[in-house]
């Protein structure tokens, strides 16, 4: 396996495609529009700076990495003799289903068919597409390239062979592959959506403010981040659609989203990609200042 496409220049696409091309894959990163693509490239990038400061890299790396990526608008054009498509697009099925109808067209029915999807049934995925046994799931972890787990994630038709493949590549990336079946959040967001979801709840329920919630599971729990801090890291508006996706499945209300979350998101409070949400993102990146809506009087 030589040669890989990523669908999507975001968050994830961008950390999947740096993570590819700097262990000596031919990327091809496709997204809509240049500008997207441009500002991939740009986080791609000051990413690799920021490990050559640290001293993580060489120069050398640095070079190679952005070499290794080819950047497409069409994705007809940026599939063609790929051995692996890895679909990091927006968390919507619509528009995965719609991607992976288009994959099924133009891509050889030997070209594995990764998702990124956080929640989404590989198994609907599939099914859209001729040989769904080659249909996976590859959840990567934010920050792509530093968190080592990526779940890999079996759809029902889903083969040995393929499972075995994608287990391997993710090694040779220096991941730390875990192969987990298919239902709704599978392990990570089946264990923490509950979690983030409870936390804002307790908010919402002024148990206690934004702060001192954040500081009990950083300190008690030995959290890195607080839940709400990590909600607004994810983006509010993701882990309501990963709420929405477990909800669904389950028909269970211990997913259904809190009241607080789906306003926020309504309002366009989806955390550090907005600006703003449980704290205020306008002046630094870092969780140190407190939305003004939960400053407690």
């Amino acid at each position: 396996m030589k040669t890989i496409a990523v669908i999507g220049a975001g968050t994830m696409g961008n950390g999947i495609a740096h993570t590819f091309a700097q262990s000596g894959f031919t990327v091809k990163l496709i997204d809509v529009s240049e500008k997207s693509l441009d500002k991939g490239m740009a986080t791609i990038a000051a990413n690799l700076d920021r490990m050559l400061s640290k001293g993580t890299i060489t120069q050398e790396d640095v070079a190679r990495t952005i070499t290794n990526i080819i950047t497409y608008t069409d994705i007809k054009d940026g599939v063609v003799g790929v051995d692996l498509v890895v679909e990091a697009a927006t968390e919507n099925v619509e528009l995965k289903l719609n991607i992976f109808k288009q994959l099924n067209e133009y891509c050889s029915h030997n070209t594995i068919l990764a998702t990124n999807t956080s929640s989404i049934s590989i198994t609907q995925i599939g099914a859209v597409v001729a040989h769904p046994e080659r249909v996976i799931g590859m959840h990567f972890m934010n920050p792509v390239p530093i968190m080592k787990l990526v779940e890999i994630i079996r759809g029902y038709n889903t083969s040995d062979e393929v499972t075995k493949i994608i287990m391997n590549l993710s090694e040779k990336l220096g991941k730390v592959p875990v192969e987990v079946n298919d239902y709704p959040g599978f392990v990570a967001n089946r264990i923490l959506m509950p979690m983030l979801n409870e936390a804002i709840e307790t908010l919402y329920n002024k148990v206690a403010g934004v702060y001192e919630i954040d500081t009990v599971m950083k300190l008690g729990m030995g959290h890195p981040m607080g839940p709400l801090q990590l909600a607004d890291f994810i983006g509010l508006d993701v882990c309501l659609a990963i709420l929405n996706v477990m909800y669904d499945g389950f028909k269970n209300p211990k997913y259904a989203p809190c009241p607080l979350l789906v306003n926020m998101v309504r309002a366009g409070k989806l955390g550090v990609k907005s600006g703003e949400g449980f704290y205020d993102y306008s002046e630094s990146k870092k969780a140190e200042k407190i939305s003004k809506q939960f400053i407690l009087s």
